[in-house]
């Protein structure tokens, strides 16, 4: 197992870097927050060098790149602006990574190539009002009619669906059966009728946020169907893993930000005719976090190596989740500290990494599951 970048990734780091440096600089980013205004212009720019089409086979246009690969586009991206990453991260997930798995000859060819040019965003609806750890209790259902399902029910806490094109959603279609076992996945146009959405004023994550959606008798093809009917469980759970790879990715590169934000902060800070980081306090703190920021880096890529072999099972998923999370939110809430009333200051970016990072803790599989999830495969 090697954790060293090869010559490619290399290139793919700094590609991306080079390009985001231009197009999405702290100025935009504030911006972005301020505004509650999703970066499209750097989504866009992403799409047009051949970005989102990393991992995507080269039939339909793609790079074919592994899941390392995505993950040092995704650390990098999260280190210029995570929200950006998180974007990014459910198009490949939620588009390409579930329909080149799961699709149908017919889905693969219609949306991949509109997912590689930036076309298509995507968005995953999977989250209710009374089913959230619980995903798998979700009552929002797809009937059949004729050659069409209709939708009826409410989705909670979906992130982006405003913004996005399409949504992987996962419905009941059948009551008689264990919970799991009655749940498919449909690739829903966001326009259609009967879909009403409203943004949810969050903490944090104001540039791309948070919704909740409705829908009423909202009608939807047969063929927008993903994968086998009454067996879109297995489904969410695979996106899960992968969205896990991914979500740390992004949080590990902002986390690294806030961390070099701190320390040029630190180094030219004067208290006492000294640099703050000429004080042990400080310097600890630094160490700290060091430490948590390299340890989580060396698990992502530990979990990238494990799913580019096949070898990711579910405790690796969780350990990494709970980990990047925890890391995350320890490092922001330290970096404020060291800024003391800077770091309190809205027109410090600091702020924003404190308000970004306690999602991830909370979002995607909150710490509390990641242990249960742990435990679980210790067999207690």
């Amino acid at each position: 197992m090697n954790f060293g970048l090869t010559s490619e990734q290399l290139a793919i780091r700094d590609h991306v870097k080079t390009l985001l440096d231009d197009v999405c600089n702290m100025e935009y980013v504030a911006r972005c927050d301020e505004k509650a205004k999703p970066p499209v212009e750097a989504f866009q720019a992403l799409a047009k060098h051949g970005w989102l089409g990393l991992i995507a086979p080269e039939e339909y246009g793609g790079a074919n790149g592994s899941a390392t690969d995505l993950a040092v586009l995704l650390e990098e991206t999260g280190n210029h602006f995570e929200e950006l990453g998180l974007w990014l991260f459910r198009t490949y997930t939620f588009g390409c990574y579930a329909i080149l798995k799961n699709g149908t000859e017919a889905q693969k060819q219609f949306f991949v190539p509109k997912t590689i040019s930036g076309e298509f965003s995507y968005a995953f609806a999977l989250t209710e009002p009374d089913s959230g750890s619980d995903a798998a209790s979700l009552r929002t259902r797809a009937d059949p009619d004729g050659d069409h399902y209709i939708i009826n029910g409410r989705k909670q806490f979906i992130s982006g669906f405003d913004i996005s094109d399409y949504a992987l959603v996962a419905l009941r279609t059948n009551h008689l059966v264990k919970k799991q076992l009655g749940i498919s996945t449909f690739l829903v146009d966001t326009k259609l009728p009967g879909i009403e959405v409203r943004r949810i004023p969050t903490l944090g994550q104001h540039s791309i946020g948070t919704t909740e959606v409705t829908f009423t008798n909202v009608r939807v093809p047969a063929t927008a169907l993903l994968g086998e009917l009454d067996k879109g469980w297995s489904i969410c759970e695979d996106t899960l893993r992968y969205e896990r790879l991914c979500l740390s990715a992004a949080r590990i590169g902002a986390a690294r930000n806030a961390f070099d934000f701190a320390l040029d902060y630190a180094k030219n800070r004067i208290q006492f005719g000294k640099p703050i980081s000429s004080f042990q306090v400080i310097q600890h703190k630094f160490a700290d976090m060091k430490v948590l920021l390299d340890t989580a880096q060396t698990m992502l890529h530990r979990y990238a190596w494990l799913m580019d072999n096949g070898q990711a099972e579910k405790a690796d998923t969780a350990v990494l989740k709970y980990l990047v999370g925890e890391s995350y939110k320890s490092i922001s809430d330290t970096c404020l500290q060291i800024l003391g009333g800077y770091g309190y200051c809205m027109e410090y970016p600091m702020q924003r990494f404190f308000r970004d990072s306690r999602l991830a803790t909370i979002g995607g599989g909150t710490s509390e599951i990641q242990k249960t999830i742990i435990a679980s495969t210790l067999g207690i």
